[in-house]
């Protein structure tokens, strides 16, 4: 007689996070040539990597994080929020948000980048 473990799988969720402080509008050109955000997605980045239990990966359009506690991602998003809430010329913030939760097998961001890479 055979007896079949299962493992274990611990999820891993992954989230892709892309903030956007929106700004008091231009009147000058010297504004206009100072429109970018670098500063404050700066800002934004620090405060998601600092948030316990969550991995975090700064990409051209926004950061990729990756926890095994679904409320990290949450806490993170909320932790983003509150880093930008007390600049004075954001006038509002907006996020975009996409959840990858798997319940059949673990998987790092890096692993799915490879196995992507594995194909070409």
């Amino acid at each position: 007689m055979y007896l079949h473990m299962a493992t274990k799988v611990h999820p891993i969720v992954h989230a892709e996070i892309s903030v956007i402080p929106i700004t008091s509008t231009a009147n000058t050109s010297s504004d206009l040539e100072s429109s970018g955000i670098s500063k404050q997605i700066a800002k934004v980045f620090d405060s998601i990597r600092r948030t316990k239990n969550v991995n975090a990966i700064l990409t051209p359009m926004g950061t990729q994080i990756e926890t095994s506690d679904f409320k990290a991602i949450l806490n993170a998003i909320e932790a983003a929020h509150q880093s930008l809430r007390t600049e004075g010329n954001i006038k509002r913030i907006i996020s975009t948000i996409r959840i990858d939760e798997r319940f059949d097998k673990s998987t790092t961001l890096q692993d799915k980048v490879q196995s992507v890479m594995e194909k070409l």
